[in-house]
């Protein structure tokens, strides 16, 4: 957990810079509460699908129920959405991605984990989750699955290029900006295995050898975090698109006729 909390911070502190920015947590808890506390924001409103706690416990900043897969808040509500190991939780991940994107007006940032070879090969292994029921067992077998629910939900793991379609499909008006940062929370599920000792033995002697291997192959790491920058003025509309005098984006005639010559009355 410390190397996930650590990982977060950094990627947070690096990549919104404005302390005073409105932010909206999707999916958020406790731990981002006092990882944004830390870090000196100001402007945070934390949702998700749980009413266990109170309001006042996530003082200084608002908290909303909300469904982060239809969330009510109008386009560009807010300077940044961000979101931490709470996309695989969604029944419909790709959803929720298009909504923090919907919403923020700046940038969207995810810490999810990285669909990789080397995580197939732990998942075969039962050295880390494909489903989270650990996480539901651990919330009074009653929360922590699917939607917040009791039923264990599938671990989703994302790449880059899942990523980069599921955007570019949601708002192909331009070629978007994406960073990436890459880190490791090294398995610990099997310590909490009542038969899980020869597992957590076997991950302590493979840990030295996987901290070099993926020096070498960062990708190979299961911390993924992302960041979609929406509003960079450098990335233009796509040449085949223009802003008419009503501030609306249509389709470039004069491009089409320069790509593809006169119009035929045949459709294609």
């Amino acid at each position: 957990m410390e190397e996930r909390v650590a990982f977060y911070e950094r990627v947070v502190d690096s990549l919104i810079k404005p302390k005073t920015a409105s932010i909206l947590i999707c999916g958020g808890g406790m731990l981002d509460r006092i990882v944004f506390d830390k870090l000196g924001f100001s402007k945070v409103t934390l949702s998700n699908l749980d009413t266990r706690i109170k309001p006042i416990d996530y003082e200084p900043f608002e908290w909303k129920y909300e469904n982060a897969e239809a969330l009510s808040f109008a386009d560009n509500s807010f300077d940044y959405v961000v979101i931490h190991a709470a996309i695989h939780h969604a029944s419909l991940p790709h959803k929720v991605l298009c909504e923090m994107y919907r919403v923020a007006r700046i940038g969207v940032l995810g810490i999810e984990n990285r669909d990789s070879v080397t995580l197939r090969i732990f998942e075969r292994l039962s050295l880390t989750q494909m489903y989270e029921h650990a996480a539901v067992y651990f919330n009074d077998c009653q929360y922590g699955g699917l939607n917040n629910t009791d039923i264990p939900n599938f671990v989703y793991r994302w790449t880059e290029r899942e990523l980069e379609k599921t955007i570019q499909t949601y708002a192909p008006l331009f070629q978007h900006k994406y960073i990436y940062t890459y880190g490791t929370a090294f398995p610990c599920t099997p310590k909490l295995e009542s038969r899980g000792r020869i597992k957590t033995i076997f991950l302590k002697v493979l840990r030295p050898a996987y901290q070099i291997f993926v020096k070498f192959f960062p990708k190979q790491q299961n911390l993924f975090a992302f960041y979609i920058d929406k509003s960079n003025p450098e990335q233009e509309l796509f040449p085949w698109l223009i802003q008419d005098e009503n501030g609306n984006i249509r389709f470039n005639e004069k491009w089409g006729q320069q790509k593809y010559g006169q119009k035929s009355s045949s459709l294609i």
